[in-house]
Formats: structure tokens, C-alpha cells, sequence
């Protein structure tokens, strides 16, 4: 039996009294696109951040692809194929679009950033980031100051860089948020193609994204996962139903 991608078992995280995730278990397997839903405050934000390396957690393991990274820091998990986006866009504004890619190619190569003034130089860097701009529909933008971009563009430029890293698996963390709905179509057409080649965890709150996209889901509420299955059957659980969803959503 081959193991999933990701194993996630027991997670647990206290901020003081508050316990914000209350261990929680699931996995996700290669090229699967699993979504994490649940009400504003369950705790969706605070995992992703322990399943990238941004916060440690206080008990419980995440194994990827059989290695135990539950310790190990963000750069560390990077290395090994884990990227992610961010609730909030974060990015270069002073840098062109190309630079911006390019440096996160440089990040993954092991390069320090004080070598920030070559980036431009390495022609290699280069074609490899304008390969991941025009995967993701950007490469008309590569001299623009990354500050100048339209808000659903610095979404786009965000799952380059996450790209750059060469992921096996990406954590994306309300992409959609802010999209207009035309620029939301467009991201999900780009996200059923990219879960071809690599596994996705997604932190989202629009539910037409995610029952167009998600192979599984997982239901977050008050920190612990009350439901996970497909789409389908999320639909119909009563306990979702009541927890979440409701009716007017799933009409």
C-alpha cells in the first residue's frame, strides 16, 4: 500500500488556554487537491502555519513523504517540497515580477539574499522563472514593479513564487480572496491544471471553488475536523450542514 503524500496525525496548538488545533488528523495523496473548510476562527490559518514551519506545534507529527518534518524549520520543508502562499500577498513590491520569481529560484538553489544585485545577470534564473510566469498567465507582466500589479495579479505572482520552489505538494491559503469573478474562473482553470502535477492543500472560503476543484474535503470547526470526504458527500452531512454550510450554500 503506497503512503499518502502527507500524513498529518495529531496535530495540536494552545495558544495559552485556547486550544486552536485540537489534534487533528488527515492526509492527502500525491496529485490530490484537498480543501480545508470551516467557519472564520476554526483554526484553518494556524494549521497551514504548522504544516509549513511557521509556527511549531505543541503535540503530534506531520510526515512527508515518509520523513518526519514535524521539527523541521520552513527552509527545511521548502527544500523537501512543501511551498505555500499566504492569506495576505507577499511579495517584492519594489522588484520587477522576474526578479521576484527569479529570487525564489535563488532561495531554493541555497543562494543567500544578499546576492540580491546578480539575479538579473543569471540568464538561467531567468528563463526558469519566465517558465513558471507564463505557466501561471503572468509573463505579459515581467517588467512591472511587482507593486504595481492589480490585486488578482499579486495572487498570480504569489503562486509563482510558491511554483519557483518546485513543489510536491502547495499549501495555498485563500487564493481567491479579493478575486473578482471573472480573475476567480480564471484561477481555477489554472489550479485544475496544476493538480496534474502536484498535490494541493486548500484553505478557502468560496464554496464554488471548492466543490469544482477539491477531490476531498476536510470540514474545520473550533480546531477539529468534523467531517472529511468528497465533495459529494460533504454536501449532504447533516453535521456539516449544521456546523457550517447550511442550506442557502449548497443550493
Amino acid at each position: 500500500m503506497i503512503a499518502p503524500l502527507l500524513s498529518v496525525e495529531g496535530l495540536t496548538k494552545r495558544f495559552g488556554a485556547l486550544l486552536v488545533s485540537d489534534s487533528v488528523t488527515f492526509a492527502v495523496e500525491e496529485r490530490e487537491l484537498h480543501a480545508l473548510i470551516g467557519p472564520n476562527g476554526a483554526g484553518k490559518t494556524t494549521l497551514i502555519n504548522q504544516l509549513s514551519g511557521t509556527l511549531p506545534s505543541d503535540a503530534g507529527r506531520i510526515l512527508f513523504a515518509d520523513e518526519d518534518i514535524s521539527h523541521l524549520p520552513l527552509e527545511a520543508r521548502v527544500r523537501r517540497g512543501l511551498a505555500r502562499s499566504f492569506q495576505i500577498t507577499s511579495i517584492l513590491p519594489d522588484y520587477t515580477v522576474l526578479e521576484n520569481v527569479a529570487l525564489a529560484i535563488q532561495a531554493r538553489s541555497g543562494s543567500s539574499f544578499r546576492f540580491f544585485g546578480r539575479v538579473g545577470q543569471e540568464r538561467a534564473l531567468n528563463d526558469e522563472a519566465t517558465a513558471v510566469l507564463t505557466r501561471v498567465g503572468l509573463v505579459g507582466r515581467s517588467t512591472a514593479r511587482a507593486g504595481t500589479l492589480s490585486h488578482g495579479e499579486k495572487r498570480l505572482l504569489e503562486l509563482a513564487i510558491a511554483l519557483a520552489c518546485r513543489p510536491r505538494l502547495l499549501l495555498l491559503d485563500e487564493p481567491f480572496a479579493g478575486l473578482g469573478q471573472e480573475e476567480s474562473q480564471a484561477s481555477i482553470a489554472l489550479l485544475k491544471e496544476l493538480k496534474s502535477d502536484v498535490a494541493i492543500v486548500l484553505v478557502e472560503h468560496d464554496m464554488d471553488a471548492v466543490f469544482s476543484l477539491a477531490d476531498r474535503v476536510s470540514v474545520l470547526v473550533n480546531g477539529r475536523i468534523i467531517a472529511s470526504g468528497t465533495p459529494d458527500t460533504i454536501r449532504v452531512d447533516p453535521l456539516v450542514r449544521n456546523a457550517y454550510l447550511g442550506d442557502e450554500e449548497l443550493a
